[in-house]
């Protein structure tokens, strides 16, 4: 099995991969560098699978490394890199998603209700299923929620993964016009039922200050 580990150079963060034989899947586009005997494939998905990532606008073409060496996931990142255990079905907010096991099916989930699109997390999000390790990406550490027949309100899309099982929808905070105008909430997104949430709240502090920096540089 694949060895990962998530590597810190100075605060930057990136994901590495020790291959000794084996394979490791990924995002598109998520490779930083790779050194040794490694081969890179994508496999063609089913017409299907094709139409389903034109109509959602998720990436189907998830390359596979295989061989002997190391691979470097990234970007570099002042967020944090997650390594979860993966035993069911998990659904994973658009862009979070960096890498798995070889034995993760990787594929695209529907949210239910047009309401998604005003919530900010989309009517599509990646899914993963089986048994394995999967790594996720967000701004800041992410904390497990162990939801048994619950439901948390959460305002804007920290909501980094949960399991399939949760129920989620997104719609209007507050009854009565008034207080939807009143509150300043606006859309908010609503997790309900048994299963476990993963949250990422608070950013790093350097990713804020990067944030500020990038404003007040605006635009390159």
């Amino acid at each position: 099995m694949a060895e990962i580990e998530v590597v810190d150079n100075e605060g930057l963060k990136m994901v590495k991969v020790t291959l000794n034989g084996d394979s490791i899947r990924s995002e598109s586009g998520a490779l930083h560098y790779m050194h040794g005997n490694i081969e890179m494939t994508t496999k063609a998905p089913s017409v299907g699978g094709f139409l389903k990532s034109m109509v959602s606008g998720e990436d189907v073409f998830r390359p596979i490394y295989t061989g002997t060496g190391d691979v470097f996931f990234g970007p570099p990142t002042f967020g944090e890199y997650s390594i979860i255990e993966l035993d069911g079905e998990m659904v994973i907010d658009q862009g979070a998603y960096i890498c798995s096991d070889f034995s993760i099916e990787v594929g695209v989930f529907r949210n239910k209700g047009m309401a998604m699109l005003a919530g900010g997390e989309g009517i599509f999000q990646t899914s993963v299923k089986g048994s394995g390790r999967v790594v996720i990406h967000s701004q800041g550490p992410v904390q497990l929620v162990d939801m048994v027949n619950d439901v948390i309100t959460v305002d804007g899309n920290f909501a980094v993964a949960r399991d399939a099982s949760l129920n989620f929808e997104t719609k209007l905070l507050g009854k009565g016009m008034l207080s939807k105008v009143a509150g300043g909430e606006g859309f908010v997104n609503i997790i309900g039922g048994t299963g476990r949430l993963y949250l990422a709240p608070v950013p790093n502090k350097l990713m804020s200050v990067m944030g500020a920096i990038r404003s007040i540089r605006g635009p390159e």
